[in-house]
């Protein structure tokens, strides 16, 4: 019955859907707490009607209960919706991007190729297409040339752009600390550090591939808002684009999120104290050991897909 109502649903409803569960695996959210739709609709930047619809899936899931006057309610704790994250882990994105993506990854896409050519590809209409390309350019591995021509941008393809990704976030993400712009906010601190805390607690264990990846990926983004330079938070958040395109297929090192987690810990706790030096220094120990484990350990393998 789940499969056959989450292709009912449309792709914003899905994403809707998968926020959601997302939000009460992050909080680890008990059976009986309330879900507002408000709050939900302001949280996840959406209107109440995908909310309504992502809500009435999850109830059809046996994880949402309602409440005819109240609205709806948890059914069951966070811990015992693995079942749902992993249904939602096999997508975790827009089918025709990831698509694109994996076609590109195996060389199946040449460098330079044509609206025409990419919808004869993939059997997709050219406002569709259209919709997904405006999208990849936006994130910078595909940019337009005259006419309906489009040529792909360097990527995270293989082992030595990995590298080169994190020497860039080594030279860039330490300097979040150090502006007189930065400015870090009390109540994201706490939430992110009880995220944190809840993967070394043994969150690293049960999390999916995905849920891991979007908790590293939101405490570096976090970091790179708080500094307050529009120019630092849009180059980690390009580059947290491209790992998601190569991380998303990775199997989890399970005992690297738990020290990489214990590393965030370390970092938000120096911020708290105002020792931004010691932040800084270890933001950059921090890559560095993800460095070294993702591209000379076995997180990577000798060719990226």
């Amino acid at each position: 019955m789940g499969a056959e109502s989450q292709q009912k649903l449309t792709p914003l409803q899905t994403r809707v859907a998968r926020e959601i569960v997302a939000m009460v695996r992050r909080e680890n959210r008990r059976a009986g707490e309330h879900l507002p739709e408000a709050v939900l609709s302001e949280q996840i930047g959406t209107s109440r009607s995908p909310i309504q619809a992502a809500l009435r899936h999850l109830l059809s899931l046996g994880v949402v209960q309602q409440d005819a006057n109240r609205g709806f309610f948890l059914a069951k704790d966070a811990r015992d919706w693995d079942q749902v994250a992993a249904m939602y882990s096999s997508q975790p994105d827009d089918p025709l991007y990831l698509a694109i993506a994996e076609e590109r990854h195996a060389g199946r896409l040449p460098d330079e190729v044509s609206e025409a050519e990419l919808m004869r590809h993939f059997k997709v209409a050219r406002s569709t297409l259209r919709k997904i390309l405006a999208r990849i350019s936006e994130e910078g591995w595909i940019r337009q040339r005259v006419g309906h021509r489009w040529t792909f941008q360097s990527m995270i393809d293989s082992p030595e752009a990995y590298e080169e990704s994190f020497l860039f976030r080594q030279a860039i993400e330490p300097i979040c600390f150090l502006g007189s712009s930065f400015r870090y906010d009390p109540a994201q601190l706490v939430a992110l550090r009880r995220e944190q805390q809840a993967i070394v607690d043994g969150g690293y264990e049960t999390m999916t591939v995905i849920e891991l990846f979007e908790s590293n990926s939101r405490f570096h983004e976090m970091v790179a808002e708080w500094s307050n330079n529009r120019f630092i938070l849009h180059s980690v958040r390009r580059v947290n684009r491209l790992r998601r395109l190569v991380e998303y297929k990775q199997p989890a090192k399970r005992s690297a999120r738990r020290r990489q987690a214990q590393e965030h810990i370390g970092i938000l706790d120096a911020i708290a104290k105002h020792d931004l030096l010691l932040a800084a220094s270890l933001m950059r120990a921090h890559l560095d050991d993800a460095r070294q484990d993702t591209v000379h350990g076995e997180a990577l393998p000798p060719s990226l897909p």
